[in-house]
C-alpha cells in the first residue's frame, strides 16, 4: 500500500506526464499543491479518527472513487482564483493527479477501492488509531523507497525522450548553426 510519500511521487510523475510547460511560479507551492492533491483521496480517514479513533472506519469509501476524482479535480482547478499562492493548473491534470492515487491504491493493494461509487461501496477493514497511523506515516515510509525509484527513473527517461523529440523536431539546418 502507497503510503504519502508513494502517492507524493506517484501524482508528481503524472503531472510530469501531463504538464510539460515550463515551471509555474515557485516550486515548493507547487511541490505542496501536487503532494495535497495526491493524498486528497485518504481525507476519508479523518472522520473515522475523529469520531471513533479508526482511521479505516471510512477509508476507501467514496473519496477513492472516479466520481470524487473528477469533482475534486475540478474543484482544484478552479480554486487557483481566490489565493495567488495556488498555482494554476487545467481541470484534466488536477484529476489525473488525483485519480492517480485511486489507481495507485488499485494497483498496488489488494483490498478493493469503490472506483464507482454510488454504484458500488467498499470500506476497508480492521482498525488502525492515532498511533497506528502516525507510525506508518513516520516509520513506514521507507517502503515506498521502490516507487520512489521507479518514479525517478521515469521522470529521467520522460525528460529524455522530450528532449530528444524536441531535438528531431528543429531543423537541421538549425541545429548546425546553434551548436
Amino acid at each position: 500500500m502507497p503510503l504519502p510519500l508513494g502517492h507524493t511521487a506517484i501524482g508528481l510523475a503524472t503531472f510530469k506526464t501531463m504538464d510539460h510547460t515550463a515551471s509555474r511560479g515557485s516550486n515548493w507551492k507547487l511541490l505542496v499543491w501536487l503532494t495535497l492533491l495526491a493524498n486528497l483521496p485518504d481525507i476519508d480517514v479523518i472522520p473515522g479518527l475523529l469520531l471513533q479513533g479508526n482511521g479505516n472506519l471510512f477509508h476507501r469509501g467514496p473519496t477513492h472513487s472516479l466520481l470524487f476524482a473528477l469533482a475534486s479535480g475540478w474543484l482544484a482547478s478552479w480554486v487557483w482564483r481566490f489565493s495567488r499562492h495556488i498555482p494554476r493548473l487545467a481541470f484534466r491534470t488536477c484529476f489525473m493527479i488525483v485519480f492517480s492515487h485511486v489507481l495507485a491504491d488499485m494497483l498496488f493493494t489488494a483490498a478493493p477501492v469503490s472506483l464507482f461509487w454510488p454504484l458500488e461501496v467498499y470500506w476497508s477493514d480492521g482498525s488502525s488509531g492515532w498511533g497506528q497511523i502516525a507510525r506508518a506515516l513516520v516509520f513506514d515510509s521507507f517502503r515506498d523507497f521502490g516507487i520512489l525509484l521507479g518514479v525517478s527513473v521515469y521522470i529521467g527517461l520522460l525528460a529524455l525522450i522530450r528532449k530528444w523529440f524536441l531535438d528531431l523536431r528543429e531543423p537541421v539546418l538549425v541545429r548546425r548553426r546553434i551548436r
